[in-house]
């Protein structure tokens, strides 16, 4: 039974030593690569005598980053990725959650670390894998490991300002990465095209997948989802069949026109999440590529990347949002309502999660793992964990989960219960809009609306008088030239509230 996740490299490595694993735009490594340089950076931590710790790995976005990750995980210990575009303050306040012995760093980034407060040792990733590789000693600590080993750390934004630690051990990324696999039918001729910072766990469906299958990763310049003619043309230049982004990020080529100009060639697996795509963007999406096959993907860090799926096997009207489908094999998704009972046909309810796929919890923040992974309350025979996702869902008629909105996105205003999601709805089918953030005032009782597209804020305005009950219709309506974007790519809600209470003061 397999129980470690570089079990994947260590068969793939025999059959295709020489295909190349991981690339960006100037550099490549292939498996053979991969496997020599982890050995030598896993045979030089574990003579520095670090086992079982957090190692920090600071390095730009690059495929020596993504090998940093598998030594540390082959040194049994667990890797914690961090990058530059991070406040530093966050860095701060996760280097005090971890207080790591080690970072590993590259040239550029060393100069950075070293303002760190830190009191562990940086290393040159290009100096450690000129290490001797212990064969000995790493058997001896393969020959250890279990499932339920840690093999990474990432942190999320927690609601109290302090960045949230997510552990994950070998057990829950093997069962998603079997699962993901089976359902998007990856293999060793799938090319990725990763979009997401590896400082998330979203990188998880492109960086283990490519172990498994000997298949193909390439890192997509950032810069590049800036100018989407130009990243389509990326696409077809490495010839690219497999993307799996945030809605975002399709949307952007979709909703600025690229496809006039540039269509992905080879793209036949599109797999989304993160956000409600916008059924009239996804028209030209399915347009553009009426052969290829288009996923919804559902599901949250803390189980271990998505843990429910919908293939689109229909069509959508514009006022409808894509189901996100039903849960993976050896996952449960229960609906609980207020009561803590299990919601009734057609009612919504707080989407929970029971199986392998739940991580360990918050790293040394065991008050916050008490809140959300808890006993399910449907269970009273015996212990079992449950992850409260805090999203609510409903099932529709043909049984099929629906993403209904965040508990945060859910308001009270006028008297009447609103999704603010479902305001964004109907802004987003609106003629000339791109894509559009709703937030809501709690102080002034206002809902807020900004939005990206050609149409005016009068215009914007009267159309939604005559979808939205008055209600619902924005109190505050501005045009953006271009959406803010988190680094993962979601319409980053912070900055527009931060943006709105500047503009009020």
């Amino acid at each position: 039974m397999q129980n470690h996740v570089l079990d994947y490299l260590d068969v793939t490595v025999k059959r295709v030593p020489d295909k190349i694993a991981f690339a960006n735009e100037t550099d490549a490594l292939t498996f053979q690569e991969v496997h020599d340089q982890n050995r030598a950076v896993a045979s030089f931590l574990a003579k520095q005598g670090l086992y079982k710790e957090p190692v920090v790995v600071f390095m730009n976005k690059h495929p020596k980053a993504i090998t940093a990750f598998f030594g540390v995980i082959h040194s049994g210990n667990f890797y914690v990725p961090i990058d530059e575009e991070m406040p530093r303050v966050r860095i701060d306040l996760i280097l005090d959650n971890l207080k790591p012995r080690a970072i590993i760093c590259d040239e550029k980034t060393i100069e950075i670390a070293k303002e760190f407060r830190f009191d562990g040792k940086l290393y040159l990733y290009d100096e450690l894998i000129q290490a001797q590789i212990e064969d000995g000693l790493l058997a001896g600590i393969r020959a250890k490991a279990i499932d339920t080993d840690l093999i990474y750390v990432v942190f999320t934004s927690g609601s109290t300002g302090i960045p949230k630690g997510v552990a994950a051990c070998h057990r829950s990324v093997i069962d998603y990465i079997e699962q993901l696999s089976e359902t998007l039918g990856f293999n060793e001729n799938t090319v990725f095209g990763n979009q997401t910072p590896l400082y998330f766990d979203a990188c998880l469906k492109e960086l283990y997948p490519t172990l498994k299958f000997g298949a193909t990763t390439y890192l997509i310049p950032k810069g590049l989802f800036m100018f989407p003619i130009k990243l389509v043309e990326f696409l077809n230049e490495h010839k690219i069949n497999t993307i799996c982004w945030v809605v975002s990020a399709l949307t952007m080529i979709s909703a600025f026109g690229a496809f006039k100009k540039a269509v992905p060639e080879y793209l036949h697996t599109i797999a989304f999440g993160s956000e409600v795509f916008p059924i009239k963007q996804f028209r030209i999406w399915k347009e553009v590529l009426p052969n290829a096959s288009f996923t919804n993907l559902y599901g949250p860090t803390e189980g271990t990347g998505m843990c429910c799926f919908y293939k689109v096997d229909r069509e959508f009207e514009l006022d409808e949002v894509i189901p996100i489908g039903r849960p993976f094999k050896n996952t449960e998704i229960i609906l609980l309502n207020e009561k803590d009972e299990r919601a009734a046909d057609g009612e919504a309810g707080e989407i929970c999660i029971r199986g392998t796929s739940l991580t360990m919890g918050y790293y040394n923040n065991p008050e916050k793992t008490r809140e959300v992974f808890v006993q399910n309350p449907l269970n009273h025979a015996y212990p079992e964990l449950i992850y409260r996702t805090g999203d609510i869902g409903r099932y529709n008629e043909r049984g099929e989960l629906i993403f209904v909105s965040r508990k945060d996105y859910q308001i009270k205003h006028m008297g009447h219960r609103i999704e603010l999601g479902e305001i964004e709805v109907n802004v987003n089918m609106l003629e000339g809009v791109k894509l559009s953030g709703c937030i809501y005032d709690k102080d002034k009782g206002k809902i807020v609306l900004y939005y990206a597209g050609d149409i005016e804020t009068g215009e914007l305005t009267r159309l939604l008088k005559e979808k939205l009950p008055r209600y619902m219709i924005p109190n505050y309506v501005e045009r953006l030239d271009t959406m803010p974007l988190t680094p993962n790519g979601k319409i980053n809600r912070v900055f527009l509230s931060e943006k709105y209470k500047k503009e009020r003061e």
